[in-house]
Parts: structure tokens; sequence; C-alpha cells
């Protein structure tokens, strides 16, 4: 089950994992997309199944850690409680994008820029309470600067507003922005992983532009149902984790700008954990609410 439509990257990573999942548990593996409320719909629905091994989660970090807490009332799961971990499947890296004409040329000089300049820089985002709406929120508490919000309906609108500097910046998912970037139409400052990354070489890190163990980024992981018997959870742990390091998953994962990052269960868990408590600080700080 995956909770974004279809062609989206999670639907990708899904499909390269099924085939060989597949073949190595002896039976049919059949990609279900449930898209809806930023995965959240697709998320309760797997969160409800029966916990017999049968349905099987492949979900991102928003429905796993923001939103039980951007959507106390509404949401209808516990993501620790209703869903039992299996492996985290990749992690990518966002990008500080800004237009290639920007005076700022690196994270420091958009830092200065935007104090002289308190509230009259903007930003796009997806939404309140996306990651690039709380990521740039994590920037403005600790570089101490105003940005203006500029919520679109995705990504793709995000960057055709920075190449015509109708947004001056703003933190986006490799596979819109990188295209721009490599046709010099567009300029990335920074990754928000803590370490280089290898998908996306020559990109320097927040946290080496004097903001250290500022981390931002977006994962794809699978779980099941609460319940699943144990022997269940580690068969698709070690099964899943045999074919995250095949070579042809690698190149089909780094064209989405994903490194594979295997986990045990508890590993998987620790990362919901520590990534909760990191947002909820932002959230929080925030006072946002989505109920």
């Amino acid at each position: 089950m995956v909770p974004f439509p279809a062609g989206s990257s999670p639907d990708i990573l899904a499909r390269a994992i099924a085939e060989p999942l597949a073949a190595d548990l002896g039976q049919p593996v059949v990609v279900d997309n449930k898209p809806g409320a930023g995965g959240n719909i697709g998320t309760r629905a797997a969160s409800k199944a029966k916990p017999d091994g049968y349905t099987i989660l492949l979900t991102i970090n928003g429905p796993m850690v923001t939103a039980p807490t951007l959507y106390k009332k509404t949401l209808g799961y516990d993501p620790l409680k209703d869903l039992a971990p299996i492996t985290l499947v990749g992690t990518s890296p966002n990008v500080l994008v800004v237009p290639q004409d920007f005076e700022a040329k690196n994270v420091q000089e958009f830092v200065s820029l935007a104090k002289s300049k308190p509230g009259e820089l903007n930003y796009g985002t997806v939404g309140p309470g996306s990651s690039s709406h709380l990521g740039m929120a994590m920037l403005e508490h600790e570089a101490g600067i105003s940005l203006q919000q500029i919520p679109y309906s995705g990504f793709p609108q995000i960057i055709t507003s920075i190449l015509n500097n109708d947004v001056q910046a703003g933190f986006m998912v490799p596979g819109i922005a990188m295209a721009q970037v490599k046709a010099g139409k567009a300029r990335a400052l920074a990754i928000t992983s803590l370490e280089a990354s290898d998908v996306l070489p020559g990109i320097p890190t927040m946290a080496s532009q004097g903001y250290p163990g500022f981390e931002s980024i977006s994962w794809d992981a699978i779980f099941v149902p609460a319940g699943t018997p144990d022997d269940v959870v580690q068969r698709l742990n070690e099964s899943i984790t045999k074919i995250l390091a095949r070579d042809d998953v690698k190149q089909k994962m780094a064209t989405l700008y994903f490194t594979p990052a295997p986990t045990t269960p508890e590993g998987l868990t620790e990362l919901v954990v520590s990534e909760k408590k990191r947002w909820d600080e932002v959230i929080n700080r925030l006072g946002l609410s989505l109920d």
C-alpha cells in the first residue's frame, strides 16, 4: 500500500522493491495506491488492516512524524501504536534553491541579506506544515531571520516562481529542483543532510555553512499493521534489506536522489521518535494546527 499517486517517488520506490520481493517471497506483491491528505489517508488505511503480513505500507516521514502533531483531532491513527516498523528504505536531502542571478551565493550571504530585509524575502512551500515550510521555519529560528511564506500546490509551481524571481528561495525536493540547477537556471545553496550526499555531489550542507545539526531529510520506510507476527516482521526486514543492496535498485533510487538506508525495526522506531521530537519543537513554536 502506497498512500501517494502512481508516478510519485514513493510509488516508484515501492515498485522497485515489489518485483524482487515477490520473487523472494514466492508470491505476488501488488502495489495499491491510496493517495490523499498528504499520505495520511493511505497510512491510516494500512494501520487498520488485518495484521497477517499481507498488508505492507511504504510511506514517507510526514504521515509518521509531523501529522500526529498537526492533526491531533482528525488523524485517526497513532504511528507508534498502530503500525509496526520493518525498515527504513532510503533518505534524500532537501535542497535550498534560489534564482540563478540571486545576490546571495551561499547560506551566510542569504542569512545576511534576509537580516537586512526583514519580512521582504519570499519563500515557496507546498503548504503549512510541509517539510518545505518547517525546514525554513527552523532556519528562521536558528538564524534569527524573518521571511514570507508563499504556499503553492506543488514543487513544480515553486521552481517556476523561483525562475521568475517571484519567490527568492525554497527548500525543495531535488527531483524537481536539480534539472533547473543543472541547466544553470537556478542555484542550489545547500543540502539539508548532515553529511555530503553522493547523489548530490558538490553541494555543501547547511551544517557546513554555519548551522551544525541542521537536518531536514525526506525518507521512505516500510511498516505493517501493529500485531503482525514477529517472524513475519523479521522475514520482511531480511528480504527488503537484501533488495536494497541490489545495484539495479540502487540505480533506480539514485535517479530520485535517494540513497538506500536499511535499518532494523528498532532502528526505524528510533528514527521516528527522534524526528518527531525535532519537528514537534518547530510545530509547537509556530503554534501550527491543521485540524
